[in-house]
């Protein structure tokens, strides 16, 4: 019996260690590289410092209520040939006492991902008070305001308002703060320097249209002076949102991108 366990016992040591020689043998696992941007895309920041940027999806002020998917820093990305068109309409629009302000630009497909999750989620209407208060969110796919692509992951999509210089700040968004419809006159609705366009930014409502016929006077003036100044530096505007402007020809037409929104992202470009 002595004899037999100690086959045994030698048996298990030449299992085991060959065993660990396997392990050994095997490749570690490595995680994989996050995607950088092409060349072809800046940090706007790095071409015009001057332009203001207020980058809603890095907070949780916007319709879904949280910091978006693929947004690590507030900055603003695009491809080149659009940065440096924002920076003419912004040498214009100085000259006449205003400075453009960006609420969203390079936006990567997990960040609309995210858009198509919350929507899909009909329990969860935290936001509709300011952000929806007329549409029934099982609309939002139907109506065109949420889809499962979107023109800023290809980097030449912008979405920006108006601000007069000198500029005020902004203040903080507290979460949690009562909500106001982002159709409802300026002065009630949540604070932002834009000059009035009518709305708040990313108000899911008809109001938004850049041409409604309901949008007179001092608004509309301002809605055409961010349209036509942007036309003349080859922007295209989305007609159903004021705010919303995609420079043609674009590097990238049928390409959506899904690097994150951060510096290493274009670091170097």
């Amino acid at each position: 019996m002595t004899g037999l366990a100690s086959a045994f016992r030698a048996l298990g040591v030449f299992a085991a260690a060959g065993l660990l020689a396997a392990t050994a043998a095997a490749p570690a696992a490595r995680a994989e590289p996050e995607p950088r941007a092409p060349r072809e895309f800046v940090a706007l920041g790095s071409v015009d410092r001057t332009i203001l940027q207020e980058m809603r999806y890095t907070t949780p002020h916007n319709f879904v209520g949280e910091r978006i998917d693929g947004y690590r820093q507030p900055l603003c990305i695009l491809t080149r040939p659009a940065a440096e068109a924002l920076r003419r309409a912004q040498t214009a629009l100085r000259a006449q006492g205003y400075t453009l302000k960006v609420y969203d630009c390079y936006r990567p497909q997990r960040a609309v991902d995210h858009f198509v999750r919350w929507a899909k989620d009909l329990s969860d209407e935290r936001t509709k008070a300011e952000f929806y208060p007329h549409v029934d969110k099982s609309r939002l796919f139907a109506d065109g305001y949420i889809a499962e692509k979107s023109g800023h992951s290809r980097g030449s999509t912008v979405d920006l308002t108006l601000v007069r210089l000198p500029a005020a700040p902004t203040r903080p968004y507290v979460p949690g703060e009562p909500l106001v419809p982002c159709y409802a006159p300026q002065d009630e609705r949540f604070p932002d320097n834009s000059v009035d366009m009518g709305t708040g930014y990313d108000c899911f409502d008809t109001l938004s249209h850049t041409d409604d016929p309901r949008i007179q006077g001092e608004q509309r003036a301002n809605r055409q002076l961010l349209k036509s100044t942007l036309a003349a530096q080859g922007f295209v505007n989305l007609p159903e949102e004021w705010w919303h402007f995609t420079y043609k020809p674009e590097p990238f037409p049928s390409t959506y991108f899904d690097f994150p929104v951060v510096r290493r992202s274009v670091a170097g470009h």
